[in-house]
């Protein structure tokens, strides 16, 4: 659900970046207030695996779409709602600007549908309403499972908001909005058991994360080094060998944009702000569609040509799967650790301030 630039309008693309930057200030303020020394190697481990855990694509059986965790929810259940926000932030930004992974001008826009929702909606509205203050197995599956499919419902219709509020595309904004709802519904159901799997498995293992995340209550250093040394070797996993198994089929916004216009993507305007906005993204992404270089074959997934793949369930690049790739294992151990040293700086950052104070 990475928004490209021809989606949006310079003036929503701007109003979204002052959004999120006020969401980041205000986050990183109320972090500031309750941060520990434990939060910032979590803060840097969890990014990097939510990094690595979204390069995996999984097939929606039947539509000939795909989907990938957002990991929002994830975040916001072990981190708390302002460390999620920050990190998911970071998550985001490495992949926008190193990896071409949704445009720079839309980033706020990302930011605000990936993180806002699961966040500062879905977190304390959805997920600890069915929780509540003595949580059971049932309640942490069903409260994970819930909020995780209402946060990305949430994200797919500000999609759509923010595409009709540009007034740039010819995208039908009744069939736009159904589409995406129906697809990011069937994605919300795995992003919600993929949730509560992880979430069960935490509070079994290691049940003061929780409390960590719910009261700002530091756990055991020993406990918590072991949960960071798993998460690493998963990250590692992920992003250096399990990234070739990702489904090859468009995934829900690339589909919905395809199935009400005909293509998986819009042309980008070549001068103003998207013109350098593409200019600096090309000089930036270093590892554009997480891959080497290719002149200008880098270009390929953003062209209309593929439409016909999409409407064959992807079967046009069948042949390419598994995408055994030098270039992928390295985007997806090189961003996991641009994340994990981002995102652990912010932390590492608000501590000192802390301290100084």
């Amino acid at each position: 659900m990475h928004m490209a630039d021809a989606l949006i309008s310079p003036l929503v693309g701007g109003a979204m970046w002052a959004a999120t930057a006020g969401l980041t200030v205000y986050s990183a303020r109320k972090l500031k207030e309750k941060a520990d020394d434990s939060m910032v190697p979590l803060m840097g481990v969890l990014g990097a695996f939510i990094f690595a855990a979204q390069m995996i694509n999984f097939t929606i059986p039947g539509t000939g779409s795909s989907g990938h965790l957002g990991g929002g929810m994830i975040l916001s259940i072990l981190l708390g709602p302002y460390a999620a926000f920050l990190t998911m932030a970071s998550v985001l930004t490495v992949q926008a600007l190193f990896f071409a992974d949704g445009g720079l001008l839309a980033l706020g826009c990302n930011i605000f549908n990936l993180a806002f929702f699961p966040c500062f909606i879905a977190y304390p509205f959805i997920y600890r309403k069915v929780v509540g203050e003595r949580p059971t197995r049932r309640r942490l599956v069903v409260g994970a499972v819930a909020s995780s499919i209402l946060a990305l419902q949430m994200g797919a219709f500000g999609v759509v908001l923010e595409t009709l509020f540009s007034g740039i595309s010819e995208l039908p904004f009744t069939t736009f909005l159904l589409l995406m709802l129906s697809i990011h519904l069937a994605i919300g159901v795995v992003e919600g058991l993929v949730t509560a799997a992880v979430v069960t498995f935490v509070c079994k293992a290691r049940p003061e994360i929780l409390e960590m995340a719910a009261v700002a209550r530091p756990p055991a250093t020993p406990a918590l080094k072991n949960v960071l040394a798993g998460l690493l070797v998963v990250t590692v996993v992920t992003g250096g060998a399990l990234s070739w198994f990702a489904s090859a089929n468009p995934d829900g916004l690339e589909w919905s944009m395809f199935h009400t216009s005909g293509k998986e993507a819009l042309e980008v305007a070549d001068q103003g702000p998207y013109a350098l906005a593409a200019r600096l993204q090309e000089k930036t992404a270093f590892l554009p569609d997480y891959g080497f270089r290719k002149g200008e074959e880098k270009e390929v997934p953003a062209t209309s040509g593929e439409g016909d793949a999409a409407a064959e369930a992807g079967k046009g690049k069948a042949e390419e799967w598994p995408d055994v790739s030098a270039g992928k294992s390295l985007s997806g151990l090189v961003g996991a650790a641009m994340t994990l040293l981002l995102a652990g700086l912010i932390g590492l950052g608000l501590r000192r301030s802390q301290r100084k104070r």
